[in-house]
């Protein structure tokens, strides 16, 4: 996910306590001080094989492998000290060690394969990600953007909701979406839905053609039968605020002095596809004025609708100002990630996207200008 917020750089070397060979030499070295305790009637030489059969958890073939020599060793020292060399117990527990070896191996290999196949899908739907939805600029227009992006996919990082934001002469044009459904086809449709915007939005001037521009692309370029709800909004260099909701979630405003309320979407349209089926003709409709310093958060219902485990839902609206204030903004979506699996104390069921858009002039051009 190249633009998350929630992306920490870590070693790429791991503690020594999750070490492939630290599980094995555990395990032997228990049955050896077992043995120990216990004397040669008890007969532990066969556990030696446990070494090599927990080895091919976590390691290679030569970690098994190092770890049966290792146990082969053991072996041979505990029935000397004991006095059972050529005793058949010493011949069956090696043997036992040369049969787990050969299995753990194959598990060993077996399970290398399917990581470097899952590794391989990773990094294809990163880059599927990085194409159809890149980073959004750090600024457009009068508003600085950051957005976290998290898919619900174990073995992926792709899904169907999605954000995109657009610089327009007069301001910045966004849209967050979410595409019903999961899968191929809803990266499908979420990649109609950007290119559509996209293609558009520099010569559609009112939200309204825009989204009928986007409606119709979904029902040339899918199977016609999949919904996307969406916000568009249009952020003016004087503070004015724009906004048309085809059935999605109202964004959170977060003054500059802390006051914290959602932006209210009276008359929604129907989610993007549907609206054939009503023949409503939806209008844009005006938001709160911002002011320099004031937070505007849109996301989709993967944050809105999480649940903690008696079914409550994330109290966005309760916990927001304060994850919010940060004034590093990355920071502040770190912080609203990880509270929301506080809260539901589990990963996440469902994509979701975030985008938090900051009001006020380019800090960077005034200081241009002085």
């Amino acid at each position: 996910m190249p633009f998350t917020a929630s992306n920490a750089v870590h070693s790429t070397r791991e503690p020594w306590a999750q070490r492939a060979w630290v599980p094995p030499a555990v395990a032997m070295a228990l049955t050896a001080i077992a043995g120990l305790a216990l004397g040669p009637d008890y007969c532990l030489l066969p556990f030696y094989a446990a070494g090599p059969a927990l080895a091919a958890g976590r390691g290679t073939p030569r970690t098994v492998l190092g770890s049966a020599a290792a146990a082969m060793a053991l072996i041979t020292l505990a029935a000397a000290a004991d006095g059972l060399l050529g005793h058949q117990r010493v011949w069956i527990a090696l043997g036992g060690v040369v049969v787990v070896t050969a299995a753990a191996c194959w598990v060993s290999v077996t399970r290398l394969r399917a990581e470097r196949r899952l590794v391989d899908v990773s990094e294809v739907a990163e880059t599927v990600q990085g194409i159809l939805m890149p980073p959004p600029p750090p600024r457009t227009g009068p508003v600085a953007l950051t957005g976290s992006y998290r898919s619900a996919a174990r073995a992926a990082r792709v899904g169907g909701d999605l954000f995109v934001a657009a610089e327009v002469p007069d301001g910045a044009r966004i849209l967050i979406a979410d595409v019903q459904g999961k899968g191929l086809e809803a990266v499908e449709a979420a990649a109609v839905v950007l290119t559509a915007f996209r293609d558009a939005t520099a010569d559609v001037p009112t939200l309204d053609r825009l989204a009928r521009h986007v409606e119709k692309s979904l029902a040339e370029h899918t199977s016609g039968d999949r919904f996307v709800t969406a916000l568009f909004a249009d952020i003016h260099h004087d503070g004015t605020l724009t906004l048309l909701s085809h059935g999605h979630p109202e964004p959170l405003l977060l003054r500059a002095d802390g006051h914290c309320r959602h932006v209210p979407l009276p008359d929604p349209a129907p989610p993007l596809g549907l609206a054939a089926l009503t023949g409503d003709t939806p209008t844009p409709q005006a938001g709160p004025s911002l002011t320099d310093g004031d937070r505007l958060l849109f996301y989709t219902d993967g944050l809105s609708e999480a649940r903690d485990p008696s079914g409550a839902f994330y109290p966005l609206r309760a916990h927001a100002p304060a994850l919010l204030a940060d004034p590093c903004p990355v920071s502040a979506l770190d912080s609203l990630r990880t509270d929301v699996l506080r809260h539901t104390r589990t990963a996440p069921d469902d994509d979701s996207a975030l985008l938090l858009c900051e009001f006020g002039p380019d800090p960077a051009a005034g200081r241009a200008a002085a």
